[in-house]
């Protein structure tokens, strides 16, 4: 079942989307937004899903034809938005280029922090920053949880998710070695997220969903270009259980707690990875290419996004069809008027 929220008001109008994302049914008589599904979800679920197959086969009257540009994030704000790390690689080669080691117990304890949820962006909203600040985009997976206990073993966590998106969680990379430098974590340099249009329900992947991974390359194009295709369900050292578990171990997580994987990084068989341009999947992420630069020039090439730049994400399946619709975004710098 794929589900999204019209723009309307602060939480958006829950709208129950085709799996082909060509037309959509308003079910806000059953739930007005996705965080009242959420919060009742065993009851309004099958009601919900009830509607689905019709709707796939073209059957209801109120259909109509679906548009990402008219869709907020599935949750416009959230009680919680918590980011790991789960792809080490990713976190090995942000050390390696400064020359530090990377801990033992990265390989064991997941990192995390906690972002700011009082407001995403919707999937086509401009990011909104000044060049300057290091403007970068950071493709990830994420879920949505149901109410999970404190203290639950990833299996248990894994029963508790209600749904998955994409995210690109943007970080202004000029800004976080100050703030790491005071030792209390990201702030300033972790603005709004945004997420893709359609959040997807477990069993709507197939066996692209298993062991707690989604098996399925992650495309960024920059500016038109392929920038990336990395494959989630590798090098994935935390699948989403473990993350979940992470994020319940000394809290209670509440419905409609969204959980991100972090930058998607594959090993692709070397140290250090492989560009588009060599060949390889690419990257997820800018700061991870001026990596590779600088630890094979001893300097990074690439420059940071800048005014009038573009970032799609989408993830596509077996059948070359979108499965959560794209996060498409441009840059737009603070000095610019709108």
């Amino acid at each position: 079942m794929k589900l999204a929220s019209l723009r309307s008001g602060r939480d958006g109008a829950l709208i129950l989307v085709s799996r082909d994302l060509r037309s959509a049914l308003r079910v806000d008589h059953i739930a007005p937004t996705l965080q009242s599904a959420l919060d009742d979800w065993p009851r309004i679920e099958p009601t919900l899903q009830a509607l689905y197959g019709p709707l796939n086969r073209g059957e209801l009257i109120g259909a109509f034809a679906f548009d990402a540009s008219a869709c907020d994030s599935p949750l416009p704000r959230a009680y919680q938005w918590a980011d790991g790390s789960a792809y080490v690689n990713h976190v090995e080669l942000v050390r390696r280029a400064r020359g530090a080691e990377l801990p033992e117990s990265f390989w064991h304890d997941p990192l995390m922090y906690q972002g700011g949820s009082d407001r995403f962006l919707a999937p086509t909203d401009d990011i909104v920053a000044d060049p300057d600040w290091g403007i970068d985009f950071e493709a990830e997976v994420a879920v949505i949880t149901g109410d999970v206990d404190r203290g639950v073993n990833s299996e248990q966590a894994l029963s508790q998710l209600r749904l998955l998106m994409l995210v690109n969680d943007v970080s202004l990379r000029n800004l976080i070695p100050g703030e790491l430098a005071k030792g209390f974590g990201f702030y300033q340099s972790k603005p709004a997220s945004a997420f893709s249009p359609v959040a997807v329900t477990p069993d709507e992947l197939g066996d692209s969903w298993r062991d707690g991974k989604l098996h399925r390359p992650l495309l960024s194009h920059l500016n038109g270009r392929l920038f990336g295709k990395p494959e989630a369900g590798e090098d994935m050292t935390f699948d989403f259980g473990q993350l979940v578990a992470h994020a319940a171990r000394t809290r209670r997580l509440e419905a409609g707690t969204i959980i991100g994987s972090g930058t998607v990084s594959n090993k692709q068989g070397t140290a250090h990875g492989s560009s588009i341009a060599d060949g390889g999947r690419g990257y997820s992420c800018i700061a991870e290419l001026r990596m590779i630069e600088t630890i094979r020039d001893g300097k990074p090439s690439t420059g940071f996004m800048r005014d009038g730049d573009r970032i799609r994400i989408e993830m596509l399946d077996a059948q070359s069809r979108s499965i959560f619709g794209a996060i498409d975004q441009r840059v737009r710098s603070v000095n610019r008027p709108t």
